[in-house]
């Protein structure tokens, strides 16, 4: 089994993945022939070697004629430019697959349909060359599986077409809900809408684990040059037919727990509340039986280690527990995809979890139908039904 694995240390924008491709294997003069049956504006593509912190490898830029201007495009605008294009069918798939990513999370962000979403950073003619690029070169690789690490974002704030928001801009972290992440390596951002969009889109499976035999290391550089490699690495290696046989995900969390009998059970809501802010992945609340036949709640938080610290803080700060019980422990996940449903009350993402190839469980996101139902005048149950029923 062929692997590609994104080492996102630095994190991964568009750019930083084409000269990562390029450096790793792809035939550039094949590349840059190929994304000339865009219909955009004119614009260049420098393929230079560069170097960070003394990693060298391939650095990518695409360049704008002076009398391009900014444009502002429509995901309908996008995907036809696309669809008439006369790339193959896997590549049309996968680029529009890669936008579809982001109209979504804007649509999320901005309140609208995802039609009506007009982009205007990713609308640029090089983003453009960077997604269409990123379909053209995992075609050219033809690898079996896709992995990566959990993906560094940065810190700090980022300007753009909205002002200065906050990293990881929303539509980024929209982008990267249910992918581990992590934070504050540098104070700026390091992954881009682009950069989550193609992770979002590509990878099979999030894993800090390397089981493969590595055979090519392509590096990817940034246009910053800091303390820390502003670089994305990636390996093709190979790895066994049966490794990923039944779809599941391995990863390591730590469980964080406590024992409380003298709380004012209203508190605890504002406690979960709190826990979840701070970036847990489960709170629940189980009843036990202390010494003396006390009668008590035990409550577990499931997270990873960046959180680790900030939920011992809130179970000691916001809790009466004199202490907490940290353990490591392994997740087993199944594989997850994202897929939007039409209903006569509207569009509904659907969690899809898959084992061995198949689909075997499909939920709807609880919190989307909450909010077409009180939109709608209708039940939940109604809005479930009509996810059932196909209408």
């Amino acid at each position: 089994m062929k692997i590609l694995y994104y080492d996102c240390f630095s994190g991964i924008s568009g750019d930083m993945n084409l000269g990562a491709m390029i450096d790793v294997g792809v035939d550039q003069d094949r590349l840059v022939n190929e994304l000339k049956k865009l219909a955009i504006d004119p614009y260049e593509i420098r393929i230079t070697m560069d170097q960070r912190r003394g990693v060298s490898g391939t650095r990518v830029e695409v360049v704008l004629s002076e009398k391009n201007v900014p444009y502002h495009r429509s995901f309908r605008n996008i995907s036809k430019l696309i669809e008439e294009s006369d790339f193959s069918q896997k590549v049309k798939t996968l680029s529009l697959k890669i936008f579809t990513k982001i109209a979504q999370a804007e649509a999320k962000i901005h309140g609208c349909n995802i039609d009506d979403v007009h982009f205007h950073e990713i609308g640029a003619v090089d983003s453009i060359v960077d997604i269409v690029g990123a379909a053209l070169c995992l075609e050219s690789l033809n690898v079996d599986r896709v992995l990566s690490s959990p993906v560094q974002v940065g810190g700090g704030f980022v300007k753009c077409a909205h002002g200065s928001l906050p990293v990881p801009a929303p539509a980024t972290a929209e982008i990267l809900r249910e992918i581990p992440i992590k934070s504050g390596l540098v104070p700026f951002e390091t992954t881009t809408p682009t950069g989550a969009a193609i992770l979002a889109a590509t990878v099979d499976a999030f894993t800090e684990e390397m089981n493969f035999t590595p055979r090519k290391i392509g590096y990817g550089i940034g246009h910053r040059d800091t303390d820390i490699p502003n670089v994305l690495r990636i390996f093709l290696g190979d790895m066994g037919e049966d490794a990923f046989a039944d779809d599941v995900e391995i990863s390591e969390a730590f469980m964080v727990e406590c024992n409380i009998d003298d709380m004012n059970p209203e508190f605890y809501d504002d406690v979960m509340d709190a826990l979840f802010e701070a970036g847990a992945q489960d709170v629940f609340l189980v009843p036990v039986i202390m010494k003396k036949s006390r009668p008590a709640v035990k409550i577990s938080v499931l997270c990873h280690d960046r959180e680790l610290k900030s939920v011992e803080k809130i179970l000691l700060l916001r809790t009466s527990t004199l202490g907490v019980r940290t353990r490591k422990v392994t997740k087993t996940m199944l594989r997850r995809d994202f897929s939007k449903v039409s209903t006569k009350y509207g569009e509904i993402s659907v969690k899809n979890a898959y084992y061995r190839g198949e689909k075997i469980k499909s939920k709807p996101e609880y919190e989307e139908c909450k909010k077409l139902a009180r939109e709608k005048g209708v039940s939940i149950k109604e809005i479930y039904d009509s996810l059932k029923s196909g209408e």
